[in-house]
């Protein structure tokens, strides 16, 4: 049961990093936009942020995911909840993602 939930967050996970937000060419993961990723049999609740409050692209970004993620096998349901607490920072963006914004 563990290795299958393993499994399917590794798989939610690759599936994140394919979602950009459309002003930073860098994926949502590695920027630090996702906050929590709860598994309970197969019901997915994934919380993430925006880097702006007024993003115009956060319906765009939330249902990307949660599309993205219902395709993996495994997954029953999708809840994408849209958080600002805590506030987002660069502090949470990957090393990665701070190389390819030159911010390294």
């Amino acid at each position: 049961m563990e290795n299958e939930f393993l499994a399917i967050e590794e798989k939610i996970v690759a599936v994140l990093k394919t979602v950009f937000d459309p002003e930073i060419p860098v994926n949502i993961y590695d920027l630090g936009l996702i906050y929590r990723i709860e598994n309970n049999d197969g019901n997915i609740d994934i919380d993430m942020t925006l880097t702006a409050p007024n993003c115009p692209a956060a319906d765009f970004m939330a249902e990307d995911v949660r599309l993205k993620v219902a395709g993996i096998e495994g997954v029953k349901t999708v809840n994408v909840n849209i958080v600002f607490e805590p506030e987002w920072t660069q502090d949470r963006m990957t090393d990665e993602a701070k190389l390819e914004l030159g911010l390294l």
